[in-house]
């Protein structure tokens, strides 16, 4: 089930020291690196990821919970949350630390730059996976973390709510790069996420200063496009693939923001948006 679900896509083992996950890739030029939201690997991720290797990158799409190719069903979303709260790879309540599973992902990121060459790679998280992207700037090779809807640690405090699960070494040694490098985060989130909250967009701000840029979609009630309050995942399941909607360019900033590190030939650009 899960071939015919990811049609397109090659697929292999890759392990790093007692870890070892099917990745599967697809497309040409410089790699990108997609980190699945829970449940797992869904048909709008797949979806994602086909689209990002079609505008001229080398997606690596690592599965990490659940079944490559199941459809979201709020029963998988639980039995996948369930799993990853009881995995020690998700440190999932922690504000200063990385989840162990983050070791694996740089090495990933190393192997795809290996094979595809170029500046470097970029690394994509989302929900549960979003903060990921972050901490894998530590690894010199990644040169355009995004952070959609990162939503760890679970917000179950103010402390939570505003934590970047990242450790201080590690978010200082990202700080350092991204100032010595001039290079960027991007971070995207729907304005009425409670399970990714404008606390830890303001703590971004506070930490990366200019060298983050947000883009906060309007889920307020009686927004102008309709988008729900509970609205989540802006590459996903909650995106309404129609000109003009403010979640497709959310989408097509993602492409750009990989096409200007990615590509020595582009220029970056400096920004903070609210989409509405």
């Amino acid at each position: 089930m899960s071939v015919e679900k990811l049609s397109g896509f090659g697929e292999f083992e890759f392990k790093y020291q007692q870890r070892e996950y099917p990745v599967y890739y697809r497309g040409q030029g410089p790699g990108v690196v997609i980190i699945h939201e829970i449940p797992g690997i869904t048909p709008s991720v797949a979806k994602f990821a086909k689209l990002v290797a079609d505008a001229g990158f080398t997606v690596y799409l690592p599965s990490l919970l659940g079944i490559p190719g199941k459809p979201f069903t709020v029963g998988y979303v639980l039995k996948s949350a369930a799993q990853a709260c009881i995995s020690r790879e998700f440190a999932v309540l922690a504000a200063n630390q990385s989840s162990p599973i983050t070791d694996y992902l740089r090495a990933l990121c190393r192997h795809a730059h290996s094979e595809c060459g170029g500046p470097g790679v970029g690394a994509l998280g989302m929900c549960l996976t979003g903060n990921f992207a972050l901490s894998l700037m530590v690894e010199p090779c990644v040169m355009a973390p995004v952070l959609s809807q990162p939503s760890l640690p679970f917000g179950i405090t103010k402390t939570h709510r505003s934590g970047l699960h990242i450790s201080p070494q590690d978010l200082e040694c990202v700080k350092q790069r991204l100032t010595k490098e001039d290079k960027k985060v991007l971070a995207l989130r729907f304005s009425h996420d409670a399970g990714c909250t404008g606390a830890r967009f303001k703590k971004l701000h506070q930490e990366l200063g200019d060298n983050v840029e947000t883009i906060v979609i309007d889920s307020a009630p009686g927004n102008e496009f309709g988008i729900p309050r509970y609205a989540h995942s802006v590459l996903t399941n909650d995106l309404v693939d129609e000109a003009g909607h403010p979640t497709v360019a959310a989408r097509d900033r993602v492409l750009s923001f990989f096409a200007e590190h990615l590509n020595p030939d582009t220029e970056s650009t400096n920004s903070q948006t609210n989409m509405k």
